[in-house]
């Protein structure tokens, strides 16, 4: 899978949980279409085991979590570092 011809796993737009500040609702986990999350049972949190299943842009599990366990890197952020690769994947096939 390649996003603007970049691979993938090169982009890191993908969830992270502040486990201290989950509530444990499984929201997220139940939202998730894309299997980024696994839960866990013992701990009684979200597991994030495949980031890169992730949509890029995509942050819906974080706008319905109620106490804001989940975060991402801004789309600013996002937009700088693959203009910043492309430009290398450009030079490195000249």
């Amino acid at each position: 899978m390649s996003y603007y011809g970049l691979p993938r796993e090169v982009i890191p737009w993908f969830p992270t949980v502040d486990v201290d500040v989950c509530a444990g609702c499984q929201e997220c986990f139940d939202f998730c279409g894309n299997g980024v999350y696994d839960w866990d049972d013992n701990d009684g949190h979200p597991v994030v085991v495949n980031p890169y299943n992730c949509v890029i842009g995509c942050s819906a599990c974080a706008k319905i979590c109620a106490t804001e366990a989940i975060s991402f890197p801004t789309l600013k952020e996002i937009a700088v570092l693959i203009q910043q690769l492309q430009k290398q994947q450009l030079e490195n096939a000249a």
